[in-house]
């Protein structure tokens, strides 16, 4: 079953990678700013922005496929969830145990959630363009023939 895809519009294309650099740009900020954070609390946030984002489009490529017929397994549309969810789970759980002021644990919530939903608006503009390039290009190629 073959979804009709439409060419997301150039505003929200911006707008997307726009909330993309803007969410992973001040979490990362935030860290690297944080005086008191210690290297290593310092790297555990990094790598669960980096394992959110990938989950996160992990799941929302997985969501798509199956919603285009494409095959996806349980076990791998069951990972990605599990993924996404233990990544906030994670985050939750650290900044619940952090040593910061409650403002600053908002802040880094906030970001982690705008890059998060970012990425997957991202990653569905990037594969509605390419699909809707991929089908102009074929209805060029049988005009010409």
């Amino acid at each position: 079953m073959s979804q009709q895809s439409h060419k997301p519009t150039g505003a929200f294309i911006a707008a997307s990678w726009l909330a993309l650099a803007i969410g992973m740009g001040v979490y990362l900020i935030g860290i690297w700013n944080a005086d008191k954070m210690q290297l290593n609390e310092k790297g555990y946030y990094l790598v669960l922005l980096l394992y959110g984002l990938f989950a996160a489009v992990s799941l929302q490529k997985s969501v798509r496929d199956r919603m285009e017929g494409i095959p996806v397994t349980g076990v791998y549309y069951g990972m990605a969830w599990f993924s996404v969810m233990a990544a906030l789970t994670l985050l939750t759980v650290g900044l619940w145990n952090a040593t910061m002021a409650s403002t600053e644990k908002g802040f880094y919530g906030m970001a982690y959630v705008l890059a998060l939903f970012a990425a997957v608006a991202v990653q569905k503009n990037v594969r509605d363009v390419a699909q809707v390039d991929s089908v102009e290009s074929d209805g060029r190629r049988m005009a010409e023939n």
